[in-house]
């Protein structure tokens, strides 16, 4: 998959995310585009773990693994970026 594929898959893939849980988020295009890639590459370690299959191309078993990927990093700052903001320590 090219770059630029990348970049459109998880800019979809980020919005999706952030449209299924809404709230406050870090960021704006770049950061939704940023947690769509890793997204990808989490939901593709996943997957492959799994057995469901990889993401290797643009289509809806990519997509839908990509998106899910980005809903776990989601879930992952939220529950976690708090924490490491209450005791004060930096990034």
């Amino acid at each position: 998959m090219g770059i630029l594929l990348w970049i459109a898959m998880g800019l979809f893939a980020g919005v999706l995310a952030k449209w299924m849980m809404p709230g406050s988020d870090p960021g704006g295009i770049v950061a939704t585009m940023l947690i769509g890639i890793g997204g990808a590459i989490v939901g593709g370690m996943i997957a492959t773990a799994i057995g469901f299959g990889s993401v290797t191309g643009f289509d809806v078993r990519s997509l839908v693994i990509a998106t899910g990927g980005a809903v776990a990093l989601l879930y992952g700052y939220r529950v976690y970026a708090p924490r490491l903001w209450a005791t004060g320590r930096d990034f």
